[in-house]
C-alpha cells in the first residue's frame, strides 16, 4: 500500500466509524468514540509525515498532544483556561487525569485546520489566525455533543463561553507554535493535490457534524451554532476546491 492510499484508508475508516457513532448506543458508542479518535488522530500524522516530513509530523504530536495534554491536565485541575469539568472514565484510561483520547483528539483536528487555513490565506499571521480559528470552531459541535454523551461535565451544568474563549486562545498559540516546523527548509508549502485527504476530512467533519446534530443527536442548537462557527472556513474551503475543479 502506497503511503497516500495509506492516508485515504485511514480517512475512510474515520468517516465509517463516524457514520456508525449516531447509529449505536452505550457502550458501543463509547468504544466507537475512542476508535474514531484513534483512527484520524493517524490519519492526520502519517499524512503530516509523508507530505511534510518527519520533524513536522514530530513537531505536530509534540506540539497539538503535548500541549493538549498540558493544558487539559491543569484544566480539570484548576478550572482554568476552560472552567470546572471534570472526566468520566468512560473514554479510558486517563494520564494526568485526562483521557488519553483527548490530546490525540487536539492533534486529529489540528493538521486538517493548519491545510485548510493554508489553502485560504497565504500571509503567516493570517494563517495561524484562521487555522486557530478552524480548530477552534470544532468544539462548538464537540462540547455539547461529548457533554451529552456524559464523557465530561462542567461543574454549573451549562458549557461557560469561557470554555470557547480559551479553545480559540490555546489554539491560535498551538498554530503559531506549530507554524515554523510546517515550514520545511524555511518554506511555508501551503497546500498541493497530496493534501486532498485532509482537506476532505474537515469538510467531512463540519457537514457530518451539522447533520448528525440536527437529525440524529437531539442537538438542534450545537448544529446552528456548530454551522456559524465553522462555517467561515469549511465553507470558503469548500467553494475554492470546488472552483479548482473546474
Amino acid at each position: 500500500m502506497t503511503p497516500a492510499r495509506l492516508v485515504w484508508t485511514l480517512v475512510g475508516a474515520t468517516v465509517l466509524s463516524e457514520i456508525a457513532y449516531p447509529l449505536s448506543a452505550g457502550a458501543v458508542r463509547d468504544r466507537l468514540t475512542v476508535v474514531t479518535v484513534a483512527v484520524f488522530c493517524a490519519a492526520s500524522v502519517t499524512h503530516a509525515l509523508v507530505t511534510r516530513g518527519p520533524r513536522t509530523a514530530a513537531a505536530l504530536v509534540v506540539v497539538t498532544a503535548g500541549g493538549g495534554l498540558a493544558v487539559e491536565a491543569v484544566g480539570t485541575a484548576t478550572g482554568y483556561p476552560f472552567g470546572a469539568y471534570t472526566y468520566a472514565d468512560s473514554l479510558g484510561p486517563h494520564v494526568l487525569g485526562v483521557p488519553w483520547v483527548i490530546p490525540a483528539a487536539w492533534t486529529m483536528m489540528a493538521w486538517p485546520a493548519w491545510l485548510a487555513a493554508g489553502r485560504l490565506v497565504r500571509r503567516p499571521a493570517a494563517r495561524i489566525a484562521v487555522a486557530g480559528w478552524a480548530l477552534a470552531s470544532w468544539d462548538v459541535f464537540l462540547d455539547p455533543q461529548m457533554v451529552a454523551a456524559g464523557h465530561w461535565t462542567w461543574e454549573r451544568g451549562d458549557i461557560p463561553l469561557t470554555n470557547y474563549a480559551a479553545w480559540l486562545g490555546v489554539a491560535l498559540v498551538m498554530m503559531a507554535v506549530l507554524a515554523p516546523a510546517a515550514r520545511p527548509s524555511g518554506v511555508d508549502v501551503h497546500s498541493g493535490p497530496g493534501d486532498a485527504p485532509m482537506y476532505a476530512v474537515y469538510l467531512w467533519t463540519y457537514a457530518s457534524s451539522v447533520l448528525a446534530h440536527a437529525v440524529f443527536l437531539g442537538l438542534p442548537q450545537s448544529a446552528a451554532w456548530g454551522a456559524v462557527a465553522m462555517g467561515p472556513v469549511a465553507i470558503p474551503l469548500a467553494v475554492t476546491l470546488w472552483r479548482a475543479r473546474r
